[in-house]
């Protein structure tokens, strides 16, 4: 946090912002993963979430958080039976066949085969002890985010706090198996119908807030194309599969499944994905929901003015930001994800591009959002993995116009623009009447106007500080020589310390703040390496 801050600001505690070169943000962020390492559990998670907030980091700190993997050894099989019994009573009464070795790890809990009533299921098991370690963390992080914010500015005190919300009510959603039971019971509900999608049932007589029993669904890992390629399964329209199944969750259903590594999906021998571990799952409201919708509309269409407007609507952008600036970036990824095809072009290098200009620009991730810019990002590397050709951008308008979204944005637009027509039309009949009685009062000299000026940039402020620091100058100068003359050499060393501090005022009243870079030439920049890079 101190290297953090220390990069942040010139002297640490006062002077000027300091820009830092990529090494040395690597450098740091090296450090951080190691000592998120070291301190167990709960910031393994920490950094985890930090991966996907480039709002709070630079991009160099995103690039190393995002190799962190959620995998720690796994705890004593004795411990975890403790655990079991405690929840749902003796081991050797509630299931037929127990593999006492986990099948998969995590910081939170871990996962055991089993059978039960004839069925071969899942067994979770919450991480002996670990309800006591989180909130220890917890308490930690809480009490060091002032000193952290002391040393932010605004945007990115606004994306801090969320982000240490966030946190700690997502860990501890996660722990809650009996709320994993819900989502995971609402969403395949959900997918009832689509013979597409294949998610385990819960066996609620074998399950708890600590403990969660789940039909065991076979399938190859979903970025396994070796294997999928061997059982003849078309990769493009697993791919495609995917892309649709959470286009529904986010824009349809309002829930979903937030973790989609490929450690958690995986395809059937008949080509169906499937879902694993929803103890990561959000919720998106309606709101929301349609400003996504008008965001992938816009990108659609590559309409910039529209792009924006959605992102300062959901709360991405700041409504200060430079449009004219903003437009240039967005302009620029747009035409450097879509490649030498006009339609080829990617979310994922869209918000890749968004992603690096955040950190220098005032956007800022709303937590309701968080979760959804997590599950872009991740759901397109896996479909790339599966066909290095997918286009998220045709699929989503595909969907988009299947489902009625883009017909129902043109009807909106035309009765925005219908109304817009009446009512210019009702000014129009309004504005005759009082041009004539305007005309008849400038002709009386009966006419009076009243003018306001604004000073968003306070140059008003500026010119009379630099008038009276003028004048302070001027009058201790004076009073220097008068001073000398009179024989007074103590009143005049007064006046030369008087007339420095003036000296120094009145330049700094003509430097220009440093502020926001936000200049073309960045994206410029970033463009170049990117296509470098490719």
């Amino acid at each position: 946090m101190v290297a953090y801050a220390r990069d942040r600001r010139r002297f640490f505690l006062f002077g000027r912002s300091r820009r830092v070169d990529p090494e040395t943000h690597r450098h740091r962020a090296e450090v951080l993963l190691e000592s998120l390492l070291t301190l167990g559990p709960t910031f393994i998670k920490l950094g985890q979430l930090l991966s996907t907030r480039p709002d709070v980091l630079p991009p160099e700190y995103i690039d190393v958080l995002s190799a962190l993997q959620d995998e720690v050894p796994p705890a004593d099989w004795d411990e975890a039976k403790v655990v079991l019994e405690e929840e749902l009573g003796p081991l050797d009464e509630r299931y037929e066949e127990f593999d006492t070795d986990p099948i998969s790890g995590a910081s939170l809990g871990q996962v055991y085969r089993a059978k039960a009533d004839d069925t071969d299921v899942a067994v979770k098991i919450r991480r002996p002890g670990i309800e006591e370690l989180v909130e220890a963390d917890l308490r930690v992080i809480r009490w060091s985010m002032p000193f952290l914010l002391y040393f932010v500015d605004d945007s990115r005190s606004f994306s801090l706090e969320n982000l240490a919300e966030e946190f700690s009510k997502t860990i501890r959603e996660e722990m809650d198996y009996e709320r994993e039971a819900r989502m995971l019971t609402e969403i395949k509900s959900n997918f009832a119908d689509d013979e597409e999608i294949r998610m385990p049932a819960v066996l609620e007589s074998h399950s708890g807030s600590r403990v969660l029993t789940m039909e065991h669904v076979e399938g190859t890992k979903i970025n396994d194309v070796e294997e999928l390629d061997r059982k003849g399964i078309d990769r493009s329209e697993v791919a495609e599969t995917l892309q649709r199944a959470y286009l529904k969750m986010i824009i349809d259903d309002g829930v979903f499944h937030a973790d989609p590594h490929p450690g958690n999906l995986a395809v059937t021998d008949d080509g169906r994905v499937v879902f694993y571990d929803f103890g990561m799952s959000g919720q998106v409201d309606e709101f929301v929901q349609e400003k996504i919708v008008e965001f992938y509309i816009a990108v659609a269409n590559q309409d910039i003015d529209a792009i924006l407007d959605a992102l300062i609507e959901i709360g991405t952008l700041s409504p200060d930001a430079d449009r004219a600036v903003m437009a240039d970036v967005m302009e620029l990824a747009i035409q450097n994800a879509r490649g030498e095809a006009v339609e080829q072009y990617r979310v994922q290098q869209i918000v890749g591009q968004i992603e690096d200009s955040i950190y220098e620009f005032p956007f800022r991730l709303p937590k309701n959002l968080a979760l959804v810019l997590r599950v872009a990002t991740v759901v397109e590397g896996v479909c790339l993995t599966l066909d290095s050709e997918f286009d998220f951008i045709s699929t989503a308008t595909g969907y988009l116009t299947e489902e009625g979204y883009r017909e129902e944005s043109i009807r909106k637009y035309l009765a925005e623009s219908g109304q817009q027509i009446r009512r210019s039309g009702e000014s129009l009949t309004r504005m005759a009447p009082k041009v004539e009685r305007t005309l008849d009062r400038l002709e009386r000299d009966d006419l009076y106007v009243r003018i306001g000026v604004e000073d968003e940039k306070d140059v008003f402020a500026a010119l009379a500080k630099r008038l009276i620091y003028g004048m302070l100058l001027t009058m201790s100068l004076f009073s220097m020589g008068v001073l000398y003359a009179l024989d007074a050499p103590e009143a005049s060393v007064v006046a030369v310390v008087f007339a420095a501090a003036m000296s120094i005022q009145l330049y700094r009243s003509f430097r220009k703040r440093r502020g926001l870079r936000a200049e073309p030439q960045f994206a410029q920049k970033r463009l170049r390496q990117r296509q470098r890079d490719d």
